[in-house]
C-alpha cells in the first residue's frame, strides 16, 4: 500500500486561499487514483475531490469553482488548491488513494491536516 503524508493546512480568513499537498511513497503513484476528503467536527467524512490516473477530476458541489485538485506524478504528490474559502470549509483534510478497480474511499489514508477558516 502507498503511504501518504499531508501538509499545508492552517488558519486563514474567509475569502482567503490555502494549498494542501499530499506526498506518496511506498508504491507506484501512477497506479493510484487520488482524493481529498474532509471531516468537520461532529460530521461524517465527506469526499471533496478526486483525480484519476488520466488527470480527470471530480468535485463535490460545495467546492466546485473554488477548489482545484492536481497531481504531479514525477513528484508523487497530489495537491488541493483552495480559494475563496468559507468558514464551512473548516475541517481536517485527508488524502486518500485507491488502486484501479476499487471503490472510494481507497485503503490508504494520510494523517490529516487541519484547515480553519475564520469569519
Amino acid at each position: 500500500q502507498v503511504q501518504l503524508v499531508e501538509s499545508g493546512g492552517g488558519l486563514v480568513q474567509a475569502g482567503g486561499s490555502l494549498s494542501l499537498s499530499c506526498a506518496a511513497s511506498g508504491s507506484d503513484f501512477r497506479f493510484y487514483a487520488m482524493a481529498w476528503y474532509r471531516q468537520a467536527p461532529g460530521k461524517q467524512r465527506e469526499l471533496v475531490a478526486t483525480i484519476n490516473w488520466d488527470g480527470s477530476t471530480n468535485y463535490a458541489d460545495s467546492v466546485k469553482g473554488r477548489f482545484t485538485i492536481s497531481r504531479d506524478n514525477a513528484k508523487n504528490t497530489v495537491y488541493l488548491q483552495m480559494n475563496s474559502l468559507k468558514p464551512e470549509d473548516t475541517a481536517v483534510y485527508y488524502c486518500n488513494a485507491k488502486i484501479r478497480g476499487s471503490s472510494w474511499p481507497g485503503g490508504s489514508w494520510g494523517q490529516g491536516t487541519q484547515v480553519t477558516v475564520s469569519s
